[in-house]
């Protein structure tokens, strides 16, 4: 192709010329547009070659022109170029590439538009292909949520502290460091991927200006990605229903948690926050509850991870909110315990879907589980060494059962020195407890000694 160009930029004959009369031969406008169409052909199947090799960069390369192209010289049917630039995304969303990747779900959006409704009609062939459109949109929508929630969990990375707090300081550096770089940044790079188009160009503008590609540094900012990703979550699932779609509807529904889980990251309103989080338990609790764990396993112990993580979060807020009181009063200690038992259910139930029929927990964890196990037995330790009560008896049962859960993660380390590395900030935290706890409760027995 390049050496046909630049001999003497004549496109070569087309195959099918050699069999034809001199007056049947092609225009030259037709000979070129058949040779540019199977060069389009070419970059598309040395993009196919180069993602069976897994040498996905190049791939998305050839993917990239190859959408370009088709667009160029109007060789394309709307809803698979939609889909092929809204896969190619997820692409540029692995390598943080927001602005490329935002460009190319916009225009997915813009060029989907153009497949037009599919005229109800009475025949099945029509009805099938008015619900293939649909799917197609869910499909759409569903790599915008992935972009809105990377973007999110992005900036939270670049913004949290050693203990997952926003970094004032650092929020102040980046917002000053934004203002001179994204300019220059943003006009280089966007030479290199627009679909530019004439009848498009404005289109896809419009469509990307209404989400951005920046990270996102407070909450009003956060909010605004958040509310785009929502809006997706909700034309995911219309498609995507619940029943027929278990899967599929219930990671959406996860998503759509976790979207609430970076959002509450950059409010700093603790009593919002936990409203936040309880949005995620009204959204999930009633999905796990309807789910059959013996053909859904592995989603269902999803859910009872992130349920229990979630009770646990809001339980460390109401702790964080009690502890500027003066004093605690009966409804927040109330509260406290009732979100440290959830957490400890779930924790518990997810540890119970690891024991084999005869209900015992594993000699040694599969890798896959290890880490999110050793995760659920430290937290319940520390749920256990949380709950309030003014019963001293109580209080030390609470603290024998936090130290045997403890004990147990040093135990298994010691046995199994691999399990380590996944566990280290735990592990230490928990060598630390073994060491304390026994002397607190020689001290509360000692106090309680009359009374036993």
């Amino acid at each position: 192709y390049n050496c046909a160009l630049l001999q003497d930029g004549n496109p070569p004959l087309d195959p099918s010329e050699h069999f034809m009369d001199e007056e049947e031969k092609l225009t030259d406008q037709e000979r070129s547009k058949r040779f540019e169409k199977a060069y389009t052909h070419t970059l598309y199947y040395l993009a196919q070659v180069y993602q069976h090799l897994e040498m996905i960069e190049k791939a998305a390369q050839y993917c990239h022109t190859t959408l370009k192209r088709q667009l160029e010289f109007s060789g394309y049917y709307p809803v698979e170029w939609a889909l092929n630039a809204a896969t190619l995304s997820q692409y540029y969303l692995s390598k943080q590439c927001f602005m490329e990747a935002r460009h190319c779900l916009a225009a997915a959006n813009v060029i989907f538009s153009q497949a037009g409704q599919v005229p109800s009609a009475e025949d099945n062939e029509a009805e099938q292909d008015q619900q293939d459109l649909r799917q197609r949109k869910a499909e759409i929508a569903r790599c915008w949520i992935k972009y809105c929630l990377n973007l999110l969990q992005s900036a939270r990375k670049l913004l949290e502290d050693n203990i997952g707090e926003l970094d004032l300081d650092r929020q102040l550096e980046l917002k000053a460091q934004r203002k001179k770089e994204e300019d220059e940044k943003e006009n280089g790079r966007k030479k290199a991927v627009l679909f530019v188009t004439s009848d498009i160009c404005d289109s896809v503008l419009a469509m990307e200006e209404k989400v951005s590609c920046v990270y996102p540094l407070d909450f009003q900012e956060a909010r605004e990605i958040f509310l785009v990703g929502q809006n997706y979550v909700q034309e995911a699932k219309e498609f995507f229903q619940v029943d027929g779609y278990v899967t599929d509807h219930i990671e959406i529904v996860q998503d759509h948690s976790a979207l609430f889980k970076v959002l509450a990251f950059f409010e700093e309103d603790y009593e919002r926050r936990c409203k936040m989080h309880k949005r995620r338990v009204d959204m999930l609790e009633p999905l796990y509850a309807d789910l059959n764990p013996q053909y859904y396993l592995l989603i269902s112990r999803q859910l009872q991870f992130e349920l229990a993580d979630t009770y646990y979060e809001m339980m460390d807020l109401k702790v964080a909110i009690g502890n500027r009181l003066e004093e605690l009063d009966s409804h927040t200690i109330k509260k406290i315990n009732s979100l440290a038992h959830l957490a400890i259910k779930y924790y518990e139930l997810f540890l119970d879907s690891l024991r084999n029929p005869d209900k015992v927990f594993p000699e040694e964890l599969e890798e896959d589980v290890l880490r999110p196990a050793m995760v659920a037995k430290f937290h319940i330790a520390r749920l256990y060494g949380k709950l309030i009560t003014s019963d001293g008896k109580k209080q030390l049962e609470n603290m024998q059962t936090s130290l045997e859960y403890y004990t147990f993660l040093v135990d298994y380390c010691e046995k199994y020195p691999d399990a380590v590395r996944a566990i280290e900030t735990e592990l230490e935290l928990s060598k630390e407890m073994v060491g304390l706890l026994p002397t607190r409760m020689e001290r509360l027995r000692a106090k309680l000694c009359p009374f036993i």
